[in-house]
């Protein structure tokens, strides 16, 4: 086993990490900010962006590119399974009371377990291709324009926070205004003691804050998505350095490791959503994230027309886990849930994780 390969690969893989998340959030941001500029409605804007794995589709289309296929469909269903069994979980975990989820959070969560089950009949029989890749990807714009119909119609409830920027910005400017004070006017021939009577005063202009220009977000968003493309060519070539090092399958790899690196900020937004109430934020970025994922991702990756590598990709026990993933997140939004539910999922996560590295390695 060579230790400077694989040193100098788990190096890049987390250096890659860290360059991932920061061309993720530099495209994500500037995209919202160059949205609500035109005038496209910043509430669909927000509820695409919090649910969007774009540094998954990086990595995935630089596995694509690579001719990894296997890691790329690995990475999709290991994500999957993360986002639930890992990420909800936590947000259950740090939820202290009894959760009740609203109506939003079961319509999402009732298309990603149809959406799921589709996928999962598919690959067990082994249909998966350019023809599903392509409804997969037609379904994903369809779910997009079903958003904004739905916001338009009042079907949905905006997300909260989702005006929070342009609120501050408003507030900023009153209180830039109200800000204004009257500092006495004095020159060099002005006595030090004004005798009782108050000296003239001027109004002192208040600060001006800078605002940056479309140019500068569209740099900005060019940037975010360079990044986006280094980090995920990084991260595939180094799991893939990685997986041959130590005798690993690429899926095993894209299913455990990848999955669980690139599905970190999805746990830092369920430990921080359950922690403050917010408990349909946490469903959004867990049930928007895999539709996400069982859409566009992996309609890209049938594409790519590796029929070979599709079929054999994944095993039955990977499709069963994700499909009772997606079951369970149904049933619990749909009865409500409490904390102990979270341990639980959590066990069954830490379990898998520990079958695939030694049941069903390959």
């Amino acid at each position: 086993m060579d230790w400077d390969t694989i040193c100098f690969n788990a190096a890049a893989f987390v250096a890659g990490l860290f360059l991932l998340e920061l061309g993720a959030d530099t495209f994500v941001d500037n995209t919202a900010i160059l949205a609500r500029r035109l005038g496209v409605s910043q509430t669909l804007i927000a509820l695409l962006t919090a649910g969007a794995e774009w540094e998954e589709l990086a990595v995935v289309i630089a596995a694509v590119i690579q001719h990894r296929t296997p890691l790329a469909i690995g990475n999709v269903v290991g994500s999957s399974i993360s986002n639930i069994l890992g990420a909800f979980s936590l947000g259950l975990l740090f939820h202290s009371e009894p959760t009740v989820f609203d109506r939003s959070s079961k319509i999402y969560t009732a298309l990603l377990l149809l959406l799921t089950s589709v996928f999962v009949a598919l690959a067990f029989f082994k249909q998966l291709g350019k023809i599903t890749g392509g409804i997969f990807v037609s379904v994903f714009a369809i779910y997009v324009a079903s958003i904004g119909f739905a916001i338009y119609r009042g079907v949905l409830d905006a997300p909260e926070g989702s005006d929070d920027e342009s609120g501050n910005e408003s507030s900023d400017e009153e209180t830039d205004e109200e800000s204004t004070i009257h500092q006495p006017l004095h020159s060099e021939a002005s006595p030090l003691l004004s005798n009782g009577q108050a000296p003239e005063a001027v109004p002192v202009p208040p600060k001006s804050r800078a605002h940056h220009g479309l140019i500068y977000h569209i740099c900005q968003l060019l940037f975010g998505f360079i990044s986006l493309s280094i980090s995920g060519y990084v991260l595939s070539r180094s799991a893939s350095s990685l997986a041959d090092a130590v005798h690993l399958s690429g899926t095993v790899l894209g299913i455990t490791i990848l999955s669980f690196a690139t599905t970190l900020p999805e746990k830092f937004v369920a430990v921080l959503g359950g922690s403050r109430g917010h408990a349909g934020i946490v469903v959004a970025n867990t049930a928007g994230s895999n539709i996400f994922l069982l859409t566009l991702c992996l309609g890209v990756v049938l594409l790519s027309g590796d029929l070979d590598r599709h079929a054999s990709s994944v095993v039955p026990f990977e499709l069963a886990v994700t499909w009772a993933s997606a079951a369970i997140l149904f049933v619990v939004v749909m009865l409500g849930s409490r904390r102990w539910v979270g341990g639980v999922l959590l066990v069954l996560y830490i379990a898998f994780l520990i079958l695939e590295f030694t049941a069903y390695r390959r």
